[in-house]
């Protein structure tokens, strides 16, 4: 095996099993409290979020701890990663909720309710279930673009590695705290994808037949924030440009 290949290999080792652990831990502990009262969202939040730091010192050096397609989806876009790398990293992604989904399952003796993603009865009763899907597309879409903006900034200075992982988990659980009350809040395709699956298996229907939200409403977030952060940045850069030449 060439390198190179073995180095894409062990990237995707890593994104399977931080996928797998945040899935574990996330919806294992949303699945436990049932996102019932502001302590139970709490919660949630931050073990989604705590997961993040966890993962991010982990396998952050082996992978880059994407473990979310939206994100890869930005690091495709900024021209972080090929489109091999991309593809192999969201198929390990996959891989690894469904193992995470199915651990639940396992916990929780059943498959029919493992933290998977729906348009909330707040959303319906507000807006109705047409208008309500609309909502969640776009809550999706804002909090993902929030979610990655923050990872594309933290990320783009070394001198942020101390604690880039921090950031990037107290911004996951920010977003979950808006969110959970909204769409469960995913800002991540796999994540959603994993639990969704096992909960057809298991006889629940609703989270599958609204899957798209959750893979249309977290790329095109992450597309609008690589997008703007490549403005953002190419600003900032040709200003330092023209600085150093008047200097000289």
């Amino acid at each position: 095996m060439e390198k190179s290949t073995l180095e894409l290999v062990k990237k995707c080792v890593a994104e399977c099993i931080g996928t797998m652990v945040l899935v574990v831990f996330g919806c294992g502990v949303a699945v436990a409290t049932g996102c019932v009262g502001n302590a139970g969202i709490v919660a949630t939040a931050l073990a989604f979020g705590l997961v993040i730091v966890a993962m991010a010192y982990s396998i952050g050096n082996v992978s880059g701890c994407h473990i979310n397609p939206a994100v890869s989806f930005a690091m495709l876009i900024n021209k972080k990663m090929s489109v091999k790398e991309f593809f192999c990293y969201v198929a390990s992604q996959i891989i690894g909720a469904l193992v995470g989904a199915a651990i639940v399952g396992l916990f929780f003796h059943g498959f029919a309710n493992l933290g998977g993603n729906a348009v909330q009865d707040t959303l319906v009763q507000t807006y109705g279930n047409g208008g309500s899907l609309v909502v969640a597309l776009l809550v999706e879409i804002v909090l993902t673009f929030a979610f990655v903006l923050a990872i594309l900034g933290v990320t783009s200075r070394t001198d942020n590695k101390a604690v880039t992982g921090i950031v990037i988990g107290l911004s996951l659980t920010l977003v979950h705290l808006l969110g959970i009350r909204l769409t469960g809040t995913s800002v991540n395709p796999a994540r959603s994808i994993g639990p969704a699956l096992l909960q057809m298996i298991g006889g629940d229907f609703t989270a599958i037949s609204q899957i798209w939200i959750f893979i249309l409403g977290p790329l095109a977030g992450a597309a609008l924030a690589a997008v703007l952060y490549n403005f953002i940045d190419s600003k900032k850069a040709e200003k330092t440009d023209e600085s150093e030449q008047s200097d000289t």
